[in-house]
């Protein structure tokens, strides 16, 4: 779970936010204003393709892994904040029946995963 005195960080590049000018929230990742820019750059330069997307294949061993625990940060990340949601919804009474149906698994499954000891 994502740690309280962890600051959120930009899905895309990893900043954290106190080191960002905005930081906007989407359902579980955030974007600052950087990584805005970045992205209103390709699509305004019409050079937009599969080229400017890292694939597998164009990176080296050492690339490769370099990305490994970058994308599990974010994976960290949204878990924390799913488990926030579901806390939330818990507060609210919502059973867990209902978050579990929410999250396409058992109610069983849901109690599991998001219980708090």
């Amino acid at each position: 779970m994502h740690a309280v005195d962890e600051p959120i960080r930009c899905t895309f590049c990893l900043t954290p936010a106190p080191e960002v000018a905005k930081l906007i929230a989407g359902p579980g990742i955030y974007i600052c204003d950087t990584c805005v820019r970045a992205c209103v750059s390709i699509l305004e330069s019409g050079d937009a393709d599969e080229e400017q997307l890292p694939s597998w294949g164009s990176l080296d061993d050492d690339q490769l892994l370099d990305r490994l625990p970058r994308i599990a940060a974010v994976a960290a990340q949204v878990d924390g904040t799913l488990h926030r949601w579901v806390a939330e919804a818990r507060r609210r009474r919502v059973s867990w029946e209902r978050i579990g149906a929410a999250l396409e698994i058992s109610r069983q499954s849901a109690w599991e995963r998001f219980v708090v000891d």
